[in-house]
């Protein structure tokens, strides 16, 4: 039996306004008959949207907005109203199985913090998300909650990214590194190579040290931690690779006729390529750490990829990851 589940959509946020977030919601439910949504935003701006008839869409009024630019300490203290504020609070008041915003990362993170409200034990919330490599993909976290990190949250982050991946992927021991400036144990800051001490040593998590940002793509860990800061960089670079190379692969089958007739003959395996490494299909990122499913989108999210941010909110609410990974912890005495 399918799972009803209901979404509230932080709708204002995000560089493209309230059209992609409505057309991804009305998309979403289209393909799914047991998801519900809730847009959250000015009324005035979500009315004017030409596809909103729909039976399982509903509009809650917020007419704040966090801007991208907004410092999160006064998006805590000013905007617990704004529309990404009122869509946190449907989380925390169970009128909303999960949160999904496209804004201000700093923002999300204190509301999440101060609303949805942490698992006990855990200091800070964590960004994770799936990314493709060679034969598969791995999680990263964190990318971009905290442009800092202590070695305590780093190890805390390792251990939730740890049990993210063994529900998800069924693994018993998910491999789990730390992204480093060299697989030498003497490299890295303070933090980095502390944590590495706390994990080492931890029966909590299958540590196999340190990798590379080229080892991100390589298959060689299914978990790999690091502070915001890095994380955030890691992620956008490779997603800019991955726009790069699309690009190019389309300039070149354009080129000529002679390209147009490599293109047409490779095209079912370019296309597969391009699928595998597309960043809208890997939209959607998770708060870990939170007491309900919050869900991160791109800023720059088109409706095709806010929709992924979406779904992915779904499958984390049929999961009950929070619930499952806050028995975990549990379980760990954390």
């Amino acid at each position: 039996m399918v799972m009803a589940t209901t979404v509230a959509i932080d709708a204002m946020s995000g560089d493209r306004g309230p059209l992609v977030a409505a057309e991804a919601a009305r998309q979403a439910v289209e393909n799914n008959q047991a998801l519900s949504v809730i847009l959250v935003g000015r009324r005035s701006d979500l009315e004017a949207l030409p596809f909103l008839g729909h039976p399982r869409i509903r509009l809650v009024e917020a007419t704040e907005v966090v801007t991208m630019d907004e410092r999160p300490s006064h998006a805590l203290r000013y905007k617990q109203l704004s529309s990404m504020g009122v869509a946190l609070r449907l989380v925390r008041d169970g009128e909303a199985d999960a949160c999904v915003s496209a804004g201000n990362t700093g923002a999300l993170m204190v509301l999440g913090r101060a609303l949805v409200r942490m698992y006990p034990g855990i200091e800070r919330p964590a960004i994770i998300k799936l990314i493709p490599s060679l034969h598969g993909h791995c999680y990263v976290l964190d990318l971009g909650a905290n442009v800092d990190a202590t070695a305590e949250n780093l190890y805390q982050f390792a251990i939730m990214g740890s049990v993210m991946a063994e529900l998800i992927e069924r693994k018993a021991e998910p491999r789990v590194a730390l992204l480093n400036v060299g697989a030498e144990e003497i490299k890295g800051s303070e933090p980095v190579r502390l944590a590495a001490r706390m994990l080492a040593e931890s029966e909590a998590v299958n540590y196999i040290g340190y990798v590379e940002g080229s080892d991100l793509f390589r298959d060689i860990a299914d978990v790999v931690v690091c502070d915001g800061f890095v994380g955030n960089i890691a992620l956008k670079t490779g997603e800019g690779v991955a726009a790069m190379l699309m690009e190019l692969l389309e300039q070149a089958f354009a080129r000529n006729l002679y390209g147009r007739l490599i293109g047409w003959m490779a095209k079912p395996l370019v296309t597969r390529l391009l699928s595998q490494i597309d960043p809208a299909r890997h939209n959607g990122a998770s708060l870990l750490g939170l007491q309900g499913v919050v869900i991160k989108s791109h800023g720059n999210a088109n409706a095709k990829a806010f929709q992924a941010a979406i779904e992915q909110a779904v499958r984390e609410v049929a999961m009950r990851l929070p619930e499952r990974i806050n028995s975990r912890l549990d379980q760990l005495g954390l």
